[in-house]
């Protein structure tokens, strides 16, 4: 669990909420239905408009990782491409056969793998670097999706206050509806700027940070990897690893 992000979250709704309260309002002032509905669906129905599906979906499912982000621990990888490498060393290649099942990330075992089946090093940097690169991209382009809402949600948040405006206008002569559509108005301004600025922006940027942090764990395998390929001393592969451990 990501408590940062929890603790920010709420840090900022509590500062609106305080500062609508020291203002004289209340936070029954701040609750309208149709400028919720106005932001909230337009929002994401233009992401969706905007968005393959298989992009679409992978977003919704990275998503959680803003407050359950994945934990990949650079160390103990490192530990373990050390390990692999003495073994290597000691029993050649094929003595990591029996080390490939209990590799749980699936990055780390592909590599493994590459390397127990005797390929030359250069194809297992390439193998490697390809995979990487098509995983980072996907994962950005999902982390983008949250960053387009961060952007359509103001500009609709300025329509619900046009719409608002107009059914103020429409009813001049009725004040008992004036409250409504002014609702309206400025509350769908302050739902737009306020999704977009406390959640999806701060959210899309907590994706993308995670995405080139995996990203970094999967350069430190595979230079980790072919190293050993080139049957490196385990202290120079260390040496050279250190700088990429976090």
């Amino acid at each position: 669990m990501d408590f940062l992000s929890i603790a920010g979250l709420l840090v900022a709704i509590a500062a609106v909420i305080l500062g609508q309260y020291f203002e004289g309002g209340h936070l029954s002032m701040l609750i309208n239905g149709p400028a919720f509905l106005i932001v909230g669906g337009g929002t994401l129905g233009a992401t969706m408009v905007q968005s393959p599906l298989t992009t679409f979906l992978r977003a919704t499912r990275m998503s959680s990782w803003v407050f359950r982000p994945p934990r990949w621990d650079a160390d103990a990888m490192l530990n373990d491409l050390l390990q692999w490498c003495r073994l290597a060393r000691r029993d050649g290649l094929l003595g990591l056969e029996n080390v490939v099942e209990t590799v749980r990330y699936d990055f780390a075992r592909k590599a493994l793998q590459l390397l127990i089946d005797g390929n030359d090093p250069v194809v297992i940097r390439e193998t490697l670097q390809i995979d990487s690169a098509a995983r980072e991209g996907r994962d950005l382009q999902a982390a983008r999706v949250l960053e387009g809402m961060g952007g359509y949600a103001p500009t609709l948040g300025i329509l619900g206050a046009v719409m608002g405006l107009i059914h103020v206008m429409n009813n001049l002569t009725e004040p008992a509806l004036l409250g409504q559509g002014i609702g309206v108005a400025f509350i769908a301004t302050v739902y737009g700027v306020g999704l977009a600025n406390l959640v999806f922006i701060p959210a899309a940027n907590k994706l993308k940070a995670l995405v080139r942090e995996e990203t970094r764990l999967q350069d430190l395998i595979t230079i980790g990897v072919v190293a050993i390929a080139d049957g490196e001393n385990p202290r120079i592969v260390e040496s050279r690893l250190q700088g990429l451990a976090w």
